[in-house]
């Protein structure tokens, strides 16, 4: 029993800590501290706490990640999906809450009981949430399987669709079925809050294979009828994948894009090659209230890219966010890094939007980058001499 006291003391101390900011660079206020680790989970998770059945106090069930957690508000408490991911490699959803958005996030006793479709699912992950306006919370998330063709010889092989989940409380959920989008696999799909056009509209991200973009790459927008059957008949890329740039070998919408009075703020992530191989960040751009189908302001480069320890991880060298909550004006970006951990950073509507219409596109080229950079130095000369800043 000392042990186990040992073990809920510590942890006690672990989720009842404060964080703090510990970078501001005008844009977004990043914090400390991860806001949810394998620490976090629930210790009767992990353990069998009956001495008599495991006198030795071993870890039975372990944890390996938290990370990639849909976000919403839910009963005024900010409220993450969480996927975890369990020392065998299957991942699952679980709920934790916090007061503030910031620190205390705590799970609920239970993992999400995810119902099954007719062909059950190897894997699911990356739930995104969407509180539609036809009244229901909707969890739209990768399903993994292995193609029933696969050869024997290589078990690696694997079919990514979209899975989709509703509910009205996080607790009981209706399966729906899988988009049905034909023969692209689809990841990072996210359902739009509002009907388009009478319809349900999505972002979706369709591609060749279960990690390549191949020709589909970009995310994409489709219209369907009923959630209760999502067929896509028609889809278009509306931000794509482009040569060196940030997003040049993939790129995917991350959580559902919030409504504000100049337009849609999106949040998504892109990939680059690099020498020690992918890498991945966290960018914006925006749409409009009329059409959300239609960019309107992309500014260049990345908001957010992996820095000190969040590059150390599962798989190294990712920011990856599919959540994020606004309230009273305040924006809440969960990001997890490196596939391992959980964390926030907060900004405001009002600078986001400013971040999206003021800074400058990418130019996509060396010389564009210079002439941009040197018209604000231009620019910041001249008030530096007129405001007799500099001598």
């Amino acid at each position: 029993m000392d042990r186990i006291k040992i073990l809920f003391d510590s942890q006690e101390e672990l989720l009842s800590g404060k964080n703090k900011v510990a970078q501001d660079n005008g844009i977004i206020k990043r914090f400390k501290h991860p806001i949810i680790t394998t620490d976090h989970v629930p210790l009767f998770w992990k353990y069998d706490l009956n001495p008599e059945s495991n006198p030795l106090m071993l870890e039975r069930q372990g944890i390996n990640a938290t990370f990639n957690a849909g976000a919403m508000l839910f009963e005024d408490k900010y409220t993450l999906v969480v996927r975890l991911e369990g020392n065998d490699r299957k991942s699952f959803f679980a709920v934790a809450q916090s007061e503030n958005g910031i620190d205390n996030f705590r799970f609920w006793d239970h993992p999400v009981n995810l119902p099954q479709t007719t062909e059950p699912d190897t894997n699911v992950y990356d739930m995104r949430l969407t509180y539609h306006e036809d009244g229901w919370i909707y969890g739209l998330f990768c399903t993994e399987r292995r193609p029933k063709d696969a050869p024997g010889f290589d078990q690696s092989i694997a079919e990514a669709k979209c899975g989709i989940a509703r509910t009205k409380n996080l607790i009981d959920w209706q399966r729906l079925p899988d988009l049905d989008s034909g023969k692209d696999q689809q990841r990072n799909v996210v359902l739009h809050p509002e009907f388009v056009e009478g319809k349900y509209a999505l972002y979706t991200r369709p591609q060749d294979g279960f990690i390549d973009a191949g020709t589909g790459g970009g995310i994409g927008w489709a219209l369907i009828d009923r959630m209760e059957n999502p067929i896509v008949r028609d889809q278009k890329v509306i931000d794509p994948k482009v040569y060196h740039t940030i997003k040049e070998v993939k790129n995917g919408q991350g959580p559902p894009p919030l409504r504000t009075n100049e337009g849609w703020l999106h949040l998504a992530h892109g990939v680059r090659n690099t020498a020690a191989g992918l890498r991945y960040v966290l960018y914006m751009f925006m749409t409009s209230l009329e059409d959300p189908s239609e960019v309107i302001f992309s500014p260049g480069g990345h908001l957010m890219a992996p820095q000190g320890e969040e590059r150390v991880g599962d798989v190294s060298n990712v920011l990856f966010s599919n959540g994020w909550i606004e309230k009273e004006g305040v924006v809440y970006i969960y990001y997890a890094s490196s596939d391992t951990r959980m964390h926030v950073a907060t900004s405001t509507l009002e600078r986001l939007i400013d971040y999206c219409k003021n800074t400058p596109a990418d130019g996509l080229n060396s010389y564009a980058s210079v002439k941009s950079r040197n018209n604000l130095i231009n620019k910041n000369l001249d008030f530096m001499k007129n405001a007799k800043l500099r001598k």
